[in-house]
């Protein structure tokens, strides 16, 4: 396995519709705040209208990746991307619109192509070889960084520089041209429907919720970090203006670490992996509380960033092991949402903090409930895969772990329903 399997014409022409259809979506929060901020209450408004983006995709992430079928998958992700387009032009061209349309706007921007994140997903991994998917994975890890890391510069130069609609109407630009884009890949991917597993897809879905809860728990944590920092550097007597610098140096460092964690096999099973890493990263966190110099801050971010791509990507490993071909999609979809409400559950618990404690308490309790999370979704995954195995039956997703477990291999005559295994070859 090795990243020269990504340099193909197919890999690049996905990566330039990914940054196209990601980009808007990373530019949102912050060029909604800058489009309200010139009105009365602009602040307030610009909140608002942030957190019904951010809504609109936990809603229709789920919703709309649960429709997504292989078959179909050009002109589904086309029709959710095209929307999203529409919904970015709506806020760049009524800025003066009443608050209401504006939040509708800011809904359907974030809801209509929220499927996209996980549609594009199963895309790269049927562009690649098999034995590439990890390094597929670390590179998309690695490009979605450097979108995140470029996106709040582009939206801030060019709405304080120019004027504050302009981010939006690039993020209509941008979405639009990646709906053009996806006439130059596959039409559909896989075996699409045909592919089914006992029970309803919500059923199939569900029974992957410990990677949701885990996948969720790795990223939430980071953002706890990220949320309260400036008042973690303001009660260390640290120039708030450090916030910036400090978050974009954590981004490229989570992209160098997707490109390190895809350099080789790594030992240990999936879940177990991601909860090492996960608590590694628990542990940079704890670090970012306790420092007193902006320089010790951002080594332990980075640190963080680090081990948070290697925790994201070995979630998509698990979730691509743990449901049949057919229900991927879906589930990085889902998977997205459960971040996504995360992220946003997050925000609300370090503002309750924040309130009765100290910055630095208040991340060391954060810190603490999501291990807790971490580790509840570390069991499930273990009696799930402990199960499959004392039934003699590998259910779809458990073929990466059955065979390790307490060391019972799966007997070679009993046939395992899922046809993937642990996409780095190793258990």
């Amino acid at each position: 396995m090795s990243y020269r399997d990504l340099a193909t014409r197919p890999v690049l022409t996905w990566s330039a519709v990914s940054v196209g259809a990601r980009m808007p979506v990373a530019m949102a929060p912050l060029a909604l705040v800058f489009l309200a901020r010139e009105r009365p209450g602009g602040y307030t408004l610009g909140a608002v209208l942030a957190a019904a983006f951010v809504l609109g995709e936990i809603v229709g992430a789920p919703v709309l990746g649960m429709r997504l079928r292989a078959e179909r998958a050009r002109a589904q992700l086309a029709a959710g991307l095209a929307g999203g387009a529409v919904g970015f032009a709506g806020l760049g061209v009524l800025p003066g619109a009443h608050s209401v349309v504006l939040a509708a706007f800011a809904f359907l921007a974030g809801g209509a192509p929220a499927a996209s994140a996980g549609g594009l997903r199963t895309l790269l991994t049927e562009l690649v070889p098999e034995r590439a998917a990890a390094q597929a994975l670390s590179a998309e890890s690695m490009l979605l960084s450097g979108v995140w890391a470029l996106s709040p510069a582009a939206v801030a130069g060019l709405a304080l520089g120019v004027a504050p609609e302009v981010p939006l109407l690039l993020g209509a630009a941008l979405m639009a041209a990646s709906v053009a884009g996806l006439w130059l890949l596959p039409a559909a991917w896989g075996v699409g429907g045909a592919e089914r597993t006992e029970g309803s897809r919500v059923r199939v879905l569900a029974g992957a919720w410990p990677v949701y809860v885990t996948g969720a728990a790795s990223l939430t944590m980071l953002g706890l970090a990220e949320l309260t920092l400036p008042a973690l550097l303001e009660q260390r007597g640290i120039g708030v203006g450090w916030s910036g610098p400090l978050l974009a140096a954590m981004a490229v460092a989570a992209g160098l670490g997707a490109f390190v964690y895809g350099l080789r096999n790594w030992p240990g099973l999936l879940r177990t992996r991601g909860l090492v890493l996960t608590t590694a990263m628990a542990a940079c966190v704890t670090l970012v509380a306790l420092a007193t110099h902006p320089v010790a801050v951002g080594a332990a971010l980075c640190a963080g960033g680090m081990f948070q791509a290697g925790a994201t990507v070995t979630r998509n490993l698990a979730l691509r092991d743990a449901l049949p071909p057919g229900a991927l999609a879906a589930g990085y979809s889902v998977m997205y949402a459960s971040a996504g409400a995360g992220y946003a559950a997050t925000g609300s618990l370090a503002g309750l903090l924040l309130k009765v404690m100290e910055p630095s308490s208040a991340v060391l309790a954060g810190v603490v409930l999501i291990l807790l999370l971490s580790v509840v979704g570390w069991a499930g995954e273990a009696y799930r895969a402990g199960r499959s195995v004392r039934g003699g039956v590998v259910v779809a997703g458990a073929a990466g772990e059955a065979g390790a477990v307490g060391g019972v291999p799966v007997p070679p005559e009993r046939p395992a329903i899922s046809r993937r295994r642990d996409a780095q070859g190793g258990l």
